[in-house]
């Protein structure tokens, strides 16, 4: 893990800044490209008059001062869990400042599954807006371009993908100075036009954006409030990216280059559009001279491209937490560098997004109707996770009264429901898409935690108490063989299936015996130190047990083999085999689903990656004992 930056020296902070402008900033830092062109010559646009640029120009701003320097920076942020950051942090931390109160857990638990949801929707939505954005700069270099426009952004969209599994390990040391080289020419852009245009610079007042608000604008400014807040689309990485490269890092970084370019490229939008309104329907690449086309349109699409693969490995990482929080079935993990522990590929994931973004890109042909469909999502994850669950978390993090946190929870709500109600205007243009496929994972998600549920109250009717059990071995003086057995099992209270099924098929046991218990914690790190625990039970029967956090790697070899038994041996693991319950569930009667949603379970359950692979056990010492089980009632 990265070490936060408020404890590294001066040296360290500018390199981790620079990676910051590439990780964190690399979506926010490409919305100029669509934003503007939405809200003033989109499908949902207001008519570029005078008072409408001003007033638009003016939202934009203010909504990036006030969501991500206020809302973010000042509150969020502030809500870290052993340093990191993100929705599924957040809602860790809150339902651990909730316990004992069962009806609260399961609330928030939903909350974070609706926002999980949603997250998927938005890295769908963000690798498709952001490459065809920037592709579509080559209709200003010739119209002739127009028809190659949806086959290229499908190209550079599947070779992104296709890459995925090689890592970016190498290739994402460029990623910071290529942003850094963006937003410095979208400064330089925007800057050209307001020397042109200085009336612009009035938008800076909020007046002018209250007024565009609540003045005549001929119906138009409530659906406009959609096209405004594609400029904050990609905040939420600020706090989702916070653990790899610290709060300092990320607030320089950000008060120091990316808002103030980003404010110039805005203004130099709105000045290019007082001075000539045809110029609404693509303001950021008529910005650029006829010599810079070209060249802007190839930074573009690099700096799209490295807004997409920070949504990408946000959802593996996402995936990750997903799976160690018992949100979904486990899946093929695979770590793309010895050196970074963050660096994954979720195979599963990564096709299946594939998939979905191009099929995106060929269904709405443009940003234009991608931008309908884009909002939605990001404004629903801010509803379902940031404010509700912060609310919780700033009440008990920093013991604030409720007359304290409740206004400025309610705040935070109003600007996040009138975002999305703005954008919910939009649902038959586009908007539905997130909706409905983050409805799907939700309904997913929920019915991998029911039936888990079901086989954790199956399994309990099989159960044999496990000490009378070992005693009863002992008494028939089963035969020992060299070596030494782990058993994995959830609950040292009962015999291992596993054990079970040894004894009574081969009469004999390893000389030393392991009842292992791996647990994943509602924290992201269990520091070393406190990871094992060691019991013996009696006769070289030992009890350990393993506890990780949802971001730890779980790596049980590496794990037991730096630990100590109680006789100060350590576990040779050349002489240790794993013996896994491989339980085969089928339905029954009256198991407490609906018999189709019970089948898809079972079907999650049969595909979901082995313990072998997920624990990175050593495959040619894992012994598979099968067991039969009936969810419900026999037939």
């Amino acid at each position: 893990m990265q070490q936060p930056a408020e404890h590294v020296s001066p040296n360290r902070l500018f390199p981790l800044m620079i990676g910051a402008m590439g990780v964190v900033f690399g979506d926010i830092g490409t919305s100029p490209l669509y934003a503007v062109k939405e809200a003033l010559g989109g499908t949902h646009a207001a008519v570029p008059t005078h008072d409408n640029v001003l007033g638009i120009l003016s939202l934009v701003l203010w909504t990036l001062f006030l969501i991500l320097t206020v809302k973010y920076q000042l509150f969020i942020m502030r809500a870290d869990h052993q340093g990191e950051g993100g929705n599924l942090v957040l809602v860790a931390l809150a339902r651990r400042f909730t316990q004992g109160n069962p009806r609260m857990q399961r609330g928030i638990m939903i909350v974070g599954m609706v926002g999980v949801s949603l997250f998927f929707g938005d890295g769908v939505i963000t690798p498709a807006i952001s490459v065809l954005s920037a592709v579509e700069g080559l209709e200003v270099v010739t119209p002739a371009f127009q028809p190659y426009i949806v086959p290229i952004t499908m190209t550079v969209i599947f070779l992104l993908f296709f890459f995925q599994r090689k890592g970016t390990a190498k290739i994402g040391r460029l990623f910071g100075p290529v942003c850094l080289l963006w937003f410095v020419a979208i400064a330089l852009l925007g800057l050209k036009e307001i020397i042109r245009h200085p009336e612009i610079l009035v938008a800076l007042n909020p007046l002018y954006g209250i007024r565009f608000l609540f003045g005549a604008s001929g119906g138009h400014t409530f659906v406009v409030l959609g096209s405004v807040f594609l400029a904050v689309t990609g905040a939420e990485a600020l706090y989702a990216d916070m653990g790899h490269f610290g709060k300092a890092a990320i607030n320089w970084s950000w008060g120091t280059v990316v808002f103030p370019a980003l404010i110039l490229n805005y203004l130099g939008q709105g000045a290019l559009i007082l001075g000539d309104p045809a110029t609404a329907k693509n303001p950021f690449f008529l910005c650029v001279p006829d010599w810079g086309l070209l060249p802007m349109v190839v930074l573009a699409t690099a700096a799209t491209i490295i807004a997409s693969q920070a949504v990408i490995s946000g959802a593996f990482s996402a995936t990750r937490q997903a799976i160690q929080l018992g949100y979904l079935p486990r899946l093929r993990v695979i770590h793309t560098s010895a050196s970074e522990v963050g660096q994954i590929y979720v195979p599963t994931t990564n096709w299946l997004l594939l998939v979905a973004v191009l099929l995106l890109v060929m269904a709405f042909k443009s940003s234009d109707h991608l931008a309908a469909a884009y909002g939605i999502a990001v404004t629903g994850t801010m509803i379902a996770v940031t404010s509700l669950a912060f609310g919780i978390v700033l009440r008990k993090l920093f013991s604030w009264n409720w007359w304290v946190a409740l206004p400025l929870l309610l705040l935070f709500l109003s600007l996040d429901l009138g975002f999305f109600g703005a954008n919910a205007l939009k649902f038959m243009d586009g908007g539905w898409f997130p909706l409905a496929l983050g409805a799907a994972l939700f309904f997913l998600m929920s019915t991998w935690r029911t039936g888990q549920r079901l086989v954790r109250a199956a399994l309990r009717k099989e159960e044999i108490p496990l000490e009378p059990f070992l005693h009863q071995m002992d008494a028939d003086a089963i035969n020992r063989v060299p070596g030494t057995a782990v058993f994995m099992t959830q609950n040292f209270q009962v015999a291992p299936s596993a054990l079970v099924q040894m004894v009574q098929h081969t009469q004999t046991l390893h000389e030393r015996v392991i009842l292992l218990s791996v647990q994943i914690e509602e924290i992201p790190y269990v520091a070393r130190t406190e990871q094992v625990k060691v019991e013996l039970l009696f006769n070289d029967y030992y009890r350990i047990q393993i506890r990780y956090g949802f971001m730890d790697v779980a790596n049980l070899p590496k794990t037991l083999a730096s630990c100590r038994l109680l006789d100060e041996k350590k576990v040779i693991l050349d002489d240790t085999h794993f013996f896994l319950g491989k339980a085969i569930f089928t339905a029954g009667r009256h198991a407490g689903m609906a018999g189709w949603r019970l089948k898809l379970f079972l079907h999650l359950l049969q595909n979901a990656a082995s313990a072998t692979d997920y624990f990175n056990l050593p495959p040619m010492q894992v012994v598979d004992m099968g067991t039969h089980i009936v969810l419900g009632d026999p037939e």
